[in-house]
C-alpha cells in the first residue's frame, strides 16, 4: 500500500510511512517515542502497529528541525514537556527557543568561518593545480 492510499483509508500512516515521509529512520521514530518526545502518545491499529496521525507527523517534523539544529534530546524532551503543559508554559517555552536560536546563530557564525578558512585553502590549491 503506498502512503497516499494508506492515509486515505484509515487517515493515518505506519511507521514506515511516516519515515518515508520525514527521512528519518523507523529505529529513530520508536527512540522519540521511547524517549517521551512526542507531543502524544502514538495511537496503535488493533494489530499493535503504530498508526501515526498529520499532527504526530507535523511534531516529528518540527523535533527533527530542532535535532539538526543539535538541540540535546534532554532539551527536546523538557520543550515537549513544556508544550504538554499547554498556555501556562508558552513564557517558557519561549524562553527555551529563544536561548536554542541564540546557540544556533553562534554555531552558524563558527560554521561560516570555518567555511572561509576551507575557501581560502581550496584557492590556494586551485592556484598551485592551475599554476
Amino acid at each position: 500500500m503506498t502512503e497516499s492510499s494508506e492515509t486515505a483509508l484509515t487517515g493515518t500512516l505506519s511507521i514506515s510511512g511516516v519515515a518515508a515521509r520525514t527521512g528519518l529512520s523507523t529505529h529513530t521514530l520508536r527512540y522519540y517515542e521511547r524517549e517521551g518526545l512526542m507531543f502524544a502518545p502514538v495511537d496503535r491499529a488493533s494489530s499493535t502497529h503504530r498508526r501515526y496521525t498529520e499532527a504526530d507527523v507535523n511534531w516529528v517534523i518540527f523535533l527533527t528541525k530542532l535535532r539538526l539544529t543539535s538541540m540535546p534530546i534532554a532539551k527536546m524532551r523538557e520543550y515537549v514537556e513544556l508544550a504538554r503543559r499547554g498556555d501556562d508554559s508558552v513564557a517558557d517555552r519561549l524562553e527555551l527557543l529563544l536561548i536554542h536560536r541564540m546557540n544556533v546563530v553562534r554555531q552558524l557564525e563558527e560554521m561560516t568561518a570555518s567555511l572561509a578558512a576551507i575557501d581560502y585553502k581550496i584557492g590556494l590549491y586551485q592556484e598551485k593545480v592551475t599554476a
